[in-house]
């Protein structure tokens, strides 16, 4: 336990002390929501103010942006300047750093989290959860699965300087096709296959279902499927192909 709090303690004072990285990751949804709000924020959806959409949106873009991108670019780096290496040498467990990483990096979302729904509440009329409790397993969920699909990218990105370009290529389109800044239901019908299959579509479905319908999360068992067959199947990739030495370019 105090190998666990100590690199906690680590990796957060190394998030802070990196002021572009905070900036960028913590920043990056709140500032992102108040742009969105301002232009589309008026007006209801189903008696629903927009601005609740877009409170929930964020949120799941934040986890799915989180879980998948930092932990891919922490590692990726780190490993690519020898820093990972180092650390298979020392007490640490490899599992219980790659766990500390992630609650690090989740520590962030929900720091996140909390300006948006502040600033939707506060500023834009945005509800509260319906559903705290299921929501809450929602993230949870949608955080475990992209962490596995952060740790498959990882394993398969060889250069640094070229992880952080993947990620947003990956992140972004997906976030606009699944419904993150905005509802993503009237897209063409070659969009609509593709958003079908994309595990941050289901995240957000369960998000919009628990945050603004009070839903329970049982009630959408597809979501949850196709959720943790992606985070699965990131695991097994990781599993197989994850390296903590630099890789030869």
């Amino acid at each position: 336990m105090t190998l666990f709090w100590h690199q906690l303690k680590f990796e957060q004072l190394s998030f802070w002390r990196s002021r572009e990285a905070a900036i960028f990751v913590f920043l990056f949804p709140p500032l992102l929501f108040v742009l969105l709000a301002s232009v589309f924020g008026d007006g209801t959806r189903d008696g629903v103010p927009i601005s609740t959409y877009l409170v929930a949106g964020l949120i799941g873009y934040a986890v799915a942006n989180t879980a998948l991108g930092g932990l891919a670019i922490a590692l990726v780096i780190r490993r690519e300047y020898g820093i990972l290496k180092r650390l298979r040498s020392t007490p640490l467990p490899a599992s219980l750093y790659l766990a500390v990483t992630l609650l690090s990096n989740l520590f962030v979302v929900v720091l996140q989290s909390a300006v948006v729904v502040a600033l939707g509440v506060g500023v834009f009329d945005a509800q509260l959860p319906e559903n705290w409790l299921s929501f809450v397993l929602a993230l949870g969920l949608g955080a475990a699965s992209f962490a596995g699909l952060g740790l498959a990218i990882a394993a398969l990105i060889r250069s640094g300087e070229a992880i952080a370009a993947v990620v947003n290529v990956i992140i972004l389109p997906m976030s606009f096709l699944s419904g993150s800044f905005g509802p993503a239901d009237e897209l063409p019908g070659a969009l609509q296959a593709v958003r079908e299959v994309l595990p941050l579509n289901y995240l957000i479905e369960l998000v919009y279902a628990t945050y603004v319908d009070g839903e329970v999360i049982w009630e959408h068992p597809t979501a949850i499927a196709v959720l943790a067959a992606w985070g699965a199947g990131g695991y097994l990739i990781a599993r197989r192909r994850f390296g903590w030495e630099p890789r030869e370019r």
